[in-house]
This record gives structure tokens, C-alpha cells and sequence, in this order.
């Protein structure tokens, strides 16, 4: 949660105006990650880095304070502030700078309300010697506010971020007051030393004018590299303090993130920082040291670590992946995506050959482990919110392929019950972003117990993706929209995948599992069918658009979709909606049962159809106002004298069919959301990658 974002231009002339528009469009494409306030920092004048070399002594005049803007509200409000400010002040927007570093915030409340005083950057005081953007949470910051009070420090916001950029102001006060040297880099790493919690950093100082630090631990930052000289390096080529990025002169933009989609428009070069690498941006030249803790104290203080070398990689990403296109907002786009997604996440892995019977499927990053998680305990899901429901829907069909018991987790749960997990034990660990606090915990806790880690995540190089035994990319492309929506019915195909792994090509399942595979090979065409119902599903959300409650039945595998579709209202539509287990219906919720509340029933064909069948009429009986979703044909059998609307969807094979069946949900959630006068893309107090706790 939050965004941060980093431009950073090299012997390349930018003015002011550009540079803005490069941190604001940057903003732009993070604002999913949090939305409530949002704040820039731009340098007030150049300063020209050939004589930043003459900082290093202690006693030089660094020069005038960076600028800094900030706003509650969205990115939008930020922009009109800035430009209104930049009118009050008279600064000049054509002033040229051939080196600059600017850093902008998008913020995700968690510690103090949405205010410019709470927003970022958060600086070390009047004169912004040091300036931070953050994303995370630390932990001990009371115990270091109250240090920095003793010593005289003010604090102007209600946030936990305020303590870093004073922290540093005060460690580089003590190092500099005998006339001594200090490095950017040095005061940077004595700050991450006193750090508890999980952070990405940016640092930006006037006493370090051009030169930028980030760090992180637990929250996802990346580095974007664009040379303007077209060196002729390729995307595998290693770099570090002497070979690669160094002071070559050459005309350069650095870009660090929090995600690739404020990057990819820019440059496809990329790194993704890990955990504990400090990346000092100076002179045209990227250094990464890597941050020991326990190192640094029995060095002292203000030591510097070896450096690293790492390699650059090549994103993927298109960006007309994070474009709305014809498309009002993302979330429909994302809905209306999902045949393509689908087909995507299946590429590759499933493969047909000259003879229709002949039927491959391929999960390379499981094939190593598939033996050890047949002979496992049992297997362990865990996952938070929409990626815990979609688990959820693939439990049934690896329960009965592969023969292991498979229990279902929520992760803070977990954690907070230090629940027993063993050695014998496979934990499935399942994050859209791979980033997921609560699911990151507890893969750590986890691994401590020795059992083998899988990770299911839609981002490749996330701390998931690296952090366990192996696993399955999603590959169901960028999503945007809060509400994860084609993220969800990708989690669930390859799952059901992971199913057909396990369960091996045994013959008495032989069948089965060409039924299934059947049914994936022709999944995306039925998504395109039941797409058809958006007409219909905007028809219902006007009937729904003042109610106040809303209850989804389901139960076997679409247990999962009455969650996740109740989910989908709640999230979006801001209506209190329930995912209820049909089976418990008797036991509590028919309580709620009259004339008025609307009530959505899933009765697909399966093996729990003729109880649905049974809830439906005990429901009818109590003049419950239902909605059914039903199999093609079945409408008739159903619903009793047309007492009910009915929402026909295609036939699939029954652990396909969740896939299906959420679908119509989620454009319900998406028609309320609009009719209602909701920001789908940026639902209330939500935002898409929980990276705190």
C-alpha cells in the first residue's frame, strides 16, 4: 500500500514542467495503491553535479531547499495544488536542469488521517534537509520519536514516516559536527539500522543534492534504467560500482517504484530490489550495497558494506496493459479481459497435439517438487481476501485427485494462532502481487518449520516468487482495479492445473482428468458467452441500486463464489453484502429471510444441485425475493411459477465452473458501483497490495 516513485534525469536537459509531468504521470499509474493524499518534491534550483563533489566537506553550503507539495485527495487534487502554488511563488516551469532527482508519494493511510501535513514527503524539518517517501510501516517509531524529542526534534505529522527523514538529519548533525565526511549512503544505512518494520524507501537530501538512495525490507521498490546513449549492454548484463551504469557520461533517466506500470512506459530495463539492498543513485552511477543489521553494529557505526552485483532483466509488460482503452474504467476492462487472460495463463502449460486425445499439460515450476507433495501430510493453502476464495473453490478437486487432505488458511489467522505446520506439511501460498504482508509472515513462519513452500502469485520477481520452493505464475497480466477480478478466475485455472499435476495420470482418474482438460481448452469461449450477460446484469443492479443488503448462497465449489462474489459488492458497490454456505442456511441466516432482501442463490449443475434445489424452495417458502443462477436450461426447474429472476450461465465441468459463475457477479458489483456514483477502481479505504499488517 502507497505509492512511491522516483525520476532521476542525467546529463539530459529536462525543465521543470517536464519533470513534473514525469513524477505526476508516475503517480498516475500507482494511484491504485492508495489514493487518499499524494505529495511531490522538486528542487527549487539546479545545482549542477560537478560540483557536488565539493559537499564532502562538512563545512560547504549545500544549496536551497527543495520544494515540496502535498495534498489530500487524489492525484488530480495534488496536480491543481502544485500549479496553483507554483502561480502563488512565480516559479519559473521552463528552467532547465541536466541533472535533477524528484520523488512523489501516493499515500494509503494507516497512521494519521488523510491531511498535507500527514502526506509525503516527510521531511526532517523547516528547511527539508532530508526528505523520505515510504511505503510500510515502522514499527518502533514511538521509541525513536520520543529519542528525537529529547533532542530537540518537532513533529508536525501524525505519521510513523516522519521519524526516518529526522533520524537521518540527527545521525548526519553527529557525524558532520567535527568537520568529518559523511557519505549519503553511510547516513542512509545508520538509519536502516535503527528501522524495525517492513518499508521501501526513498531518500532525498539538499546536503546530497542530484543523488537519490532507496532501500527496502518487505514492501516491493524497483529500478528503472533508461540510457539515452543506447549502449550496447543488453538486458542480462551485470552491473555494480565500477563496470555497469558508471560515470560514463552518458545521457541517462533512473526511475524507481513501487510497481513496474509506472516504469514500462519509460524504459523495459529494469531491476527488482530485494530485501536489504541499498541502491545509491549519484553521478550518472548506480551502486547496490547490501544492509546487514548485526554486520553494522559489530562494525560501528557509519561503516559501508561491500558492493553487490546484479543484473538487469527485460519486463514483459506492454503498456497498453495498464491503458483503460475503449473502456470507462479498468475494473470492466478487467472483467471483459478475462477470455485472454485465461487463455494466457494457460499457454504454454497446456498443450494439445496432432491428435485431439493426445493432451499435455506442463507445470515446469512444480515438476522438480510433485513427488514430495504427494507424499506431503497434507496440503496447506494460504492466502488473504479474494486469493484465500479462490483457493478455496480449487480445494474440492485436489482433494479428490491427489488424495491429500487440503486445509484452508487465512494468513493473520494463522499467525495469530501460531497454527502447527510440519515438516511433511506443503503450504500453498497464494498473492496476486506476491507482496501480501499477513501472507509473507506467514510463508516465513513456514519455512522456520521446515515444510515445503509453493507459490502462487501474478508477479514475477515478488517476494513470494522468491521466497519459496517453487511455484506458478498467474500470468494473467497487470491489474489495475482494486477489485481483483481476472487475477481471481487465473488463481482458480491454475489451481485446478496444480490439481491435474498432483494427481498424476493415474486410470482411475483417467477420465476425469481429460474432462478437465477438455473443459480448459474450451474455458475462455465460455467466458466469452456468459460475458454476454453485462446488459442483463445492468438491468438487475438498477433494481438493486438502493438496496441496503445483499446474501450469496452457494455451497461445494461455489461455496467459494457466494464469498467471493459478496466480496465483490462490498468492496466496490460500499453495500453490505454476505457470502453464506447454503448447508448453514438453518442454522442462523434464515433469520434474515423476508419480502424485501434480496438473495442470490447458486444452483449450477453439480453434485450439490438437488440440495440447492431444496434451499431454493425453503426460501421460496418464506417469500425470500431470489435471484438464481443456474445452468443453461434449468431455469424451469429452479424456479418455482417464475417467482424468481434467473441468471443463465454456460455448463462447465464442475471445478471449472466457479470461474464461470463469478462472472456475472462481478458485473453486478461493477453496474452497482457506477449506477451508485462509486469509484470502482479506487473503492473507499481499500487498495490493491496490502503490504502492512
Amino acid at each position: 500500500m502507497c505509492g512511491i516513485f522516483a525520476y532521476l534525469n542525467y546529463n539530459v536537459h529536462r525543465d521543470r514542467r517536464f519533470i513534473l509531468q514525469v513524477l505526476f504521470n508516475g503517480l498516475r499509474r500507482l494511484e491504485y495503491r492508495g489514493y487518499d493524499s499524494a505529495g511531490i518534491s522538486v528542487d527549487s534550483s539546479p545545482f549542477y553535479s560537478q560540483f557536488s563533489s565539493d559537499l564532502n566537506n562538512a563545512h560547504s553550503v549545500p544549496p536551497p531547499p527543495p520544494l515540496v507539495f502535498r495534498q489530500a485527495g487524489n492525484i488530480d487534487s495534488l496536480v491543481k495544488s502544485v500549479h496553483s502554488e507554483v502561480e502563488t511563488i512565480n516559479l519559473n516551469l521552463e528552467e532547465q536542469f541536466s541533472v535533477h532527482a524528484g520523488i512523489a508519494h501516493t499515500r494509503w493511510a494507516t497512521h494519521g488521517e488523510p491531511a498535507p501535513r500527514n502526506s509525503h514527503p516527510q521531511t526532517s524539518g523547516p528547511e527539508n534537509e532530508f526528505l523520505v517517501v515510504h511505503n510500510g510501516i515502522v514499527t518502533n517509531y514511538e521509541v525513536l520519536k520520543e529519542t528525537l524529542v529529547r533532542h530537540g526534534f518537532v513533529f508536525e505529522s501524525d505519521t510513523d514516516t516522519e521519524v526516518i527523514p529526522k533520524l537521518a538529519k540527527f545521525i548526519f548533525d553527529n557525524a558532520t559536527e567535527g568537520g568529518q565526511a559523511v557519505t549519503f549512503s553511510q547516513v542512509v544505512l545508520e538509519v536502516m539500522r535503527h528501522l524495525e518494520g517492513a518499508y521501501a524507501l526513498i531518500f532525498k537530501s539538499r546536503h546530497y543534492p542530484n543523488e537519490l538512495i532507496a532501500c527496502k525490507r518487505g514492501s516491493p521498490l524497483i529500478l528503472g534504467v533508461k540510457d539515452l546513449a543506447e549502449p550496447t549492454c543488453n538486458g542480462s548484463a551485470a552491473f555494480n560500482d565500477d563496470k555497469f551504469l558508471s560515470k560514463n557520461g552518458h545521457p541517462k533517466e533512473l526511475f524507481l517504484s513501487s510497481d513496474a506500470n509506472a516504469v514500462v512506459e519509460h524504459t523495459k530495463k529494469a531491476l527488482v530490489i530485494e530485501d536489504g539492498e541499498v541502491v545509491h543513485i549519484k553521478d550518472g552511477a548506480v551502486s547496490i550495497l547490501k544492509f546487514d543489521k548485526e554486520k553494522g553494529k559489530s562494525c560501528g557505526s557509519l561503516s559501508r558494506p561491500a558492493s553487490v552485483q546484479r543484473a538487469l532483466s527485460i519486463l514483459e509488460m506492454e503498456v497498453e496493459q495498464i491503458n483503460k482503452g475503449n473502456y470507462e474504467h479498468y475494473m470492466q476492462k478487467e472483467i471483459h479481459e478475462q477470455p485472454e487472460s485465461l487463455t494466457t495463463t494457460m499457454r504454454g502449460r497446456l498443450i494439445r497435439r496432432t491428435s485431439s486425445k493426445d493432451k499435455t499439460l506442463l507445470l515446469g515450476g512444480l515438476k522438480d517438487h510433485l513427488k514430495t507433495i504427494r507424499r506431503s501430510r497434507r496440503i496447506v493453502f494460504v492466502g488473504c481476501g479474494t486469493s484465500y476464495n479462490a483457493a478455496l473453490a480449487a480445494r474440492p478437486i485436489l482433494e479428490e485427485l491427489s488424495g491429500v487432505p487440503v486445509t484452508m488458511e487465512i494468513a493473520s489467522d494463522l499467525l495469530d494462532r501460531q497454527g502447527p505446520i510440519y515438516r511433511e506439511d506443503t503450504a500453498v501460498f497464494v498473492s496476486q502481487s506476491g507482496e501480501t504482508a499477513d501472507t509473507l509472515h506467514a510463508l516465513e513462519y513456514a519455512l522456520e518449520n521446515g515444510a515445503l513452500c509453493t507459490g502462487i502469485t501474478n508477479t514475477v520477481g515478488s517476494a513470494i516468487a522468491r521466497n519459496t520452493h517453487c511455484g506458478i505464475h498467474i500470468n494473467a497480466g497487470a491489474e489495475i482495479g482494486v477489485a481483483s477480478t481476472k487475477a481471481y478466475t487465473s488463481q482458480i485455472v491454475v489451481m485446478v492445473m496444480m490439481a491435474l499435476a498432483i494427481g498424476g495420470d493415474s486410470i482411475s482418474h483417467q477420465r476425469r482428468r481429460e474432462a478437465i482438460i477438455d473443459g480448459l481448452f474450451d474455458l475462455p469461449n465460455k467466458v466469452r458467452e456468459v460475458l454476454k450477460l453485462d446488459q442483463e446484469m445492468k438491468d438487475l443492479a438498477e433494481l438493486l441500486i438502493a438496496e441496503q443488503s445483499l446474501l450469496v448462497f452457494g455451497r461445494g465449489y461455489n461455496y467459494a463464489t457466494a464469498l467471493e462474489g459478496a466480496l465483490k459488492v462490498k468492496e466496490v458497490a460500499l453495500m453490505h453484502s454476505e457470502g453464506l454456505l447454503a448447508g448453514e442456511m438453518k442454522h442462523g441466516p434464515l433469520a434474515l429471510v423476508d419480502e424485501n432482501l434480496p438473495i442470490v442463490v447458486i444452483a449450477t449443475r453439480d453434485a450439490c444441485f438437488s440440495k440447492q434445489q431444496s434451499v431454493i424452495q425453503q426460501l421460496h417458502a418464506r417469500k425470500g425475493r431470489l435471484i438464481v443462477m443456474c445452468s443453461k436450461g434449468d431455469a424451469q426447474s429452479v424456479c418455482p411459477g417464475d417467482s424468481c429472476r434467473v441468471i443463465e450461465v454456460p455448463h462447465v465441468e464442475d471445478c471449472l465452473q466457479p470461474v464461470i459463475n463469478i462472472i456475472p457477479l462481478q458485473l453486478l458489483a461493477y453496474h452497482l458501483t457506477v449506477l451508485r456514483g462509486y469509484n470502482c477502481d479506487q473503492p473507499r479505504n481499500l487498495a490493491k497490495s496490502v503490504t502492512t499488517e
